[in-house]
């Protein structure tokens, strides 16, 4: 009788058990369009993407470095601003009119 009850209790035990679950979230979409940035000056640089009318900062270059950044939301085509502004704040770099197809390099100044 025992052995039936042990072995009732380790069933109830299995399965009242906690379960492991492994969540997920879908695979990121991949930005159609990026820019590629060459920061020839001495100091950092942090990017922005002007769409809109609305900034979208994309990420700090560092100085004398070159990075490709992915920009996403802005579909393929659309005509854009470019800026780059030093981390000092005192200098700001902007290219305006650039159509995104691909990736787009600019150079910073």
């Amino acid at each position: 009788m025992r052995a039936i009850l042990a072995g009732l209790l380790i069933a109830v035990v299995a399965a009242c058990g906690s379960r492991q679950v492994e969540v997920r979230s879908g695979p990121r979409a991949a930005a159609e369009v990026s820019v590629r940035v060459q920061n020839n000056l001495s100091q950092g640089v942090n990017v922005y993407v002007v769409s809109g009318g609305q900034d979208m900062f994309l990420r700090q270059v560092n100085a004398n470095s070159a990075e490709t950044l992915p920009v996403q939301g802005v579909a393929s085509g659309s005509s854009v601003t470019l800026r780059a502004t030093t981390v000092d704040g005192r200098n700001t770099y902007t290219r305006e009119n650039v159509v995104l197809n691909g990736t787009f390099n600019w150079t910073v100044p």
